[in-house]
């Protein structure tokens, strides 16, 4: 062992000897790993890739994702698919980070109880979708989901006081680009896509479905919005395609 090796591993016994020097260097290795990691993000504009056909919810799905989150079902189904085999197998492509840009708060997860619901959206009709939520068992004998009936029986009154309006000016300054547009239609909105009228909803939110959602046509209930939050989910994207571009510009960047 040279005579600088000795110095080096004397030095570091001293180091780990001494309480007060040893948490002074542990601190410095913590803020200078967290300036190298951190640091980078305030100097660029956004830390997701932007990927066509990625959109803000609609009224009525904003509306249906609010029960969501408040019913508790995040607690049992998390909408992160990880990149392994058995995950993509089982629940399709593996969950783009630029498919939760416009989730405040996000819906990924570590744990489930039921299954992840990344791309459940078409994946089962709107009448399953019903029937699941007021009868779990009817569909899915080994569940244990509790029964959510009274959705169907619930009127949508979305919002502060009924209105879409305050929670998408909330979101736009979270960063969520509704327009003005947007903003001043949201209760139109709302009502159109669970009535099948909106033409201007289907410009202003490419492939945004609209129909009577829970089967009980002239009722606008929380199950429509619901159903219609459930039905959107991993629809957006191509997420092969997308993850493809994802893919490429890594390796541009190296």
């Amino acid at each position: 062992m040279t005579t600088g090796t000795k110095d080096i591993f004397a030095g570091h016994a001293k180091l780990e000897r001494n309480i007060t020097l040893l948490a002074i260097f542990a601190f410095l290795a913590v803020i200078i790993g967290g300036i190298v990691e951190i640091g980078p993000l305030f100097w660029i504009d956004n830390t997701i890739e932007k990927v066509k056909g990625m959109r803000p919810y609609t009224p009525l799905e904003q509306a249906g994702r609010d029960i969501y989150v408040r019913e508790g079902c995040y607690l049992c189904h998390s909408q992160m698919i990880r990149p392994f085999r058995d995950e993509v197998e089982r629940y399709g492509h593996y969950s783009l980070a630029a498919e939760s840009m416009y989730d405040h708060p996000f819906q990924w997860g570590s744990e489930r109880t039921g299954p992840d619901l990344a791309r459940v959206g078409g994946k089962y009709s709107d009448a399953w979708h019903v029937q699941h939520l007021k009868d779990p068992r009817s569909v899915v004998p080994e569940s244990i989901m509790p029964s959510y009936a009274f959705l169907a029986q619930t009127p949508l009154s979305a919002g502060e006081g009924g209105t879409m309006q305050g929670e998408l000016k909330a979101l736009r300054l979270a960063g969520v680009p509704y327009s003005d547009a947007d903003i001043a239609s949201a209760d139109d909105d709302l009502k159109a896509q669970a009535t099948d009228s909106g033409a201007d909803l289907a410009r202003r939110y490419p492939g945004a479905q609209s129909r009577d959602f829970d089967g009980q046509p002239g009722r606008l209930t929380e199950m429509d919005a619901l159903v219609a939050y459930l039905q959107v989910l991993g629809t957006m994207v191509d997420v092969n395609g997308a993850a493809a571009q994802e893919m490429l510009t890594g390796e541009q960047g190296q």
